[in-house]
């Protein structure tokens, strides 16, 4: 057999009734082949005939769904010089649809003789890698719709494919930890009856686990370690289980209009600062044999090295043509055809680095905002890597996106264990941060708030552990944050203490609250709902197992139903969804008063002991539309906050004339969790009447005039 001339566009993979065009991008080498492979592992070669402004590409009769195949490249084998071609290594598609099989982890899949980096290894790692399989992407997308929520409207829940239904019992076992786990009707209800309005995946793009993980006898849980942008990973597919390779494809697409017809959006965390290659001594797999200069960021004082601004190795260029081209090729990809509705990008900082410097003016930032496909879903920004002076850039990025607050995180955390002197900036918090967000035309939903997240402890372990407990990691609890603003009440882990036990019950009540009558955009980390815990791992990247998988045997049900009334609370009072930055005491939007009812002046809010205020929010003024068009008008809310360690009796401030209060929500209150439905509201407070708010709580409070 024998490849024809094909055409440059699209890259990858085209499938016809005659064939299929293969495209593969190196501007570098001398030549590229095209390699074929039987079921049974025969190899056959074909170099690829012609090159196009960087393009090989040739066209192969015969090839079908179901055709496994690699590539090999030949050029200049020069690592001082950012060279690293060898055609005795196999390479993966980078726009592969689907990916099949595992890497063996022995030296073929290394692209240097041992011992001498600067040598080929000279051993050819054909089986030792993953290989690309064409794919038929038909799907009947008839009847899906997007649900198109708003941002002020949404609340995210961040969730692995696997983890949530491993151990599910109303998921049917073949199922479980799968695609389509996550799409059977017992996982989607957990879902819709708690109420939240997206799911963000952690990564399903297919992932390989690190060599040194793998030493261990662990893996790379989370995925965080991307080998193919254009490839649901294959491990969470129940196809490929049943021995359907390239099954995934259909499997995720089932999933996601199982979950739009469930009025879910779904949210892709996708890696686009770093690959699986990791440093000079990583394996050669894809990007570095086929392109090396082009697709990472060299050394430019040692072309053999890379700079790395992930902690992961490698950091991509994208600055970079090829590079650019590949990540918005993906992302069109995941929203066009795979109907995804929003992105988050791991160390988003990274794909603003051109030169090194972060610029919200970079070429990556610039295209997406011009592209009429990206510019229309969901773009959420992890705003940091860890490298090159400015690597905390939170609040610049651009105006389309939204970022993960990682001030909003820290602030609630220290003021709810005790920490002296921040009521000014919790105050400023829970408002949408207007100091980070509040220029250069963004709104609050530019805030992604969040109390807990995958990376550190889930929201129970935040409140039964001082420490990280994660030696099972085998790093020998080196790996992980130290810094985890936790406090586990007086006793680290477990305890059957009564009085321990109701504290920490109380802080997750509380947390939950401020979480949820925050201005953002909320995320909630999938489990916290039922009081997941990881035994204070914090850094459960590698533990697929108990560790890391939902426990639907233990769900705290008491928690799960406060939750589920907070969420609700949320989304009927649109007052806590507003839009915009209110504008303060003048226009009686919101006001602060004292626990005496007094309004907050200069000194109260510069007193470091300030621990407790209320918060007014007038329902009556919100601008703002709903999706029909109507008026938004919503009761008047009151929010009293109290993070002393005792109780405080808080007056009633003057608000409205003639307005009662009646209690909505009360995080101090042991018994609300015993029910779904609010508790009787009492009798209703009038102007001047006192309160009792329990130590480290909110009480909330919906006013009728």
């Amino acid at each position: 057999m024998q490849a024809l001339p094909g055409r440059p566009l699209p890259i990858g993979v085209e499938v016809t009734p005659d064939g299929a065009n293969v495209a593969v991008v190196s501007g570098s080498a001398d030549s590229a082949t095209l390699c074929l492979f039987d079921e049974d592992g025969t190899e056959d070669r074909l170099l690829l005939p012609e090159r196009d402004f960087g393009v090989w590409h040739g066209f192969v009769p015969g090839v079908a769904p179901g055709q496994r195949y690699g590539f090999r490249m030949q050029g200049p084998h020069e690592p001082a010089r950012g060279m690293r071609f060898d055609p005795d290594k196999l390479l993966v598609d980078p726009y592969a649809r689907a990916l099949v099989g595992d890497i063996d982890y022995g030296p073929a899949i290394y692209g240097y003789a041992q011992g001498d980096y600067s040598r080929a290894s000279g051993i050819d790692s054909s089986g030792s890698v993953p290989l690309a399989i064409v794919v038929d992407e038909a799907f009947d997308w008839t009847g899906d719709v997007r649900p198109a929520i708003r941002n002020a409207d949404s609340i995210v829940y961040e969730v692995h494919v696997k983890g949530f239904t491993q151990r599910h019992p109303g998921v049917p076992a073949e199922l479980r930890g799968t695609y389509a786990g996550l799409a059977h009707p017992a996982a989607i209800e957990h879902l819709t009856n708690l109420g939240v309005t997206a799911i963000e995946l952690l990564p399903v793009h297919h992932s390989v686990t690190e060599p040194g993980v793998h030493a261990r006898g662990l893996v790379n849980y989370w995925g965080y370690n991307t080998l193919g942008y254009f490839a649901p990973h294959a491990a969470y597919s129940a196809a490929v289980r049943a021995g359907r390779p390239g099954g995934q494809v259909a499997e995720f697409k089932a999933m996601v209009k199982s979950l739009h017809a469930a009025g879910l959006e779904v949210i892709l965390d996708v890696v686009f600062n770093h690959t699986a290659e990791a440093g000079a001594d990583g394996p050669t797999l894809s990007f570095r044999g086929l392109d090396n200069a082009n697709y990472y960021r060299l050394d430019p004082s040692n072309p053999a090295g890379y700079i790395d601004t992930t902690g992961c190795g490698n950091s991509l260029d994208s600055g970079s043509v090829v590079v650019l081209r590949m990540i918005m090729d993906s992302l069109r990809y995941w929203v066009q055809e795979m109907h995804v509705d929003g992105f988050r990008f791991d160390l988003a900082a990274t794909l603003g680095r051109q030169d090194g410097a972060f610029e919200r003016s970079s070429a990556f930032f610039d295209i997406i905002a011009q592209d009429p496909v990206l510019s229309a879903v969901k773009l959420i920004a992890e705003p940091w890597d860890v490298g090159q002076g400015d690597s905390y850039d939170i609040g610049r990025f651009p105006a389309l996106w939204s970022e993960w607050n990682g001030e909003y995180r820290d602030t609630i955390r220290d003021f709810w264990r005790g920490t002296s002197g921040l009521l000014p900036k919790y105050a400023t918090r829970v408002t949408g941060s207007s100091d980070v967000y509040g220029g250069w035309l963004r709104r609050p939903t530019a805030s992604v708030n969040f109390i807990t997240a995958h990376d550190g402890f889930t929201l129970r372990d935040l409140v039964s552990y001082n420490n990280k407990h994660n030696e099972a990691n085998g790093e020998h609890n080196a790996d992980g944050t130290g810094d985890n603003r936790s406090w586990n009440r007086g006793i680290e882990g477990p305890t059957d203490d009564p009085s321990v036990t109701a504290q920490r019950a109380q802080a997750q009540r509380t947390l939950l609250t401020t979480l949820l009558t925050s201005f953002g955009m909320p995320m909630l980390l999938g489990g916290d709902e039922m009081g997941r815990t990881q035994n204070g791992n914090n850094n459960a990247y590698c533990q697929d197992n108990e560790i890391a998988w939902f426990d639907w045997g233990a769900v705290d049900e008491g928690l799960l139903a406060f939750t589920t009334r907070l969420i609700r609370l949320r989304r009927q009072h649109p007052v806590l969804r507003r839009r915009r930055y209110l504008s303060g005491a003048e226009s009686g939007e919101i006001a602060w008063f004292t626990p005496s009812g007094a309004p907050m002046d200069g000194g109260d809010w510069a007193d470091p002991n300030a621990r407790a205020v209320s918060v007014y929010l007038d329902g009556r003024d919100a601008p703002d539309l709903a999706a029909d068009g109507s008026r938004l008008v919503d009761d008047d809310l009151l929010l009293c906050v109290n993070a002393w360690w005792e109780p405080l009796s808080m007056t009633i401030p003057a608000t409205e004339p003639g307005t009662s209060w009646t209690r909505l929500i009360d995080s101090g209150d042991p018994a609300v969790g015993e029910t779904a439905s609010p508790p009787a509201p009492g009798p209703p407070l009038l102007e001047g009447a006192a309160v009792d708010v329990v130590g480290r709580s909110i009480l909330v409070l919906r006013g009728v005039r």
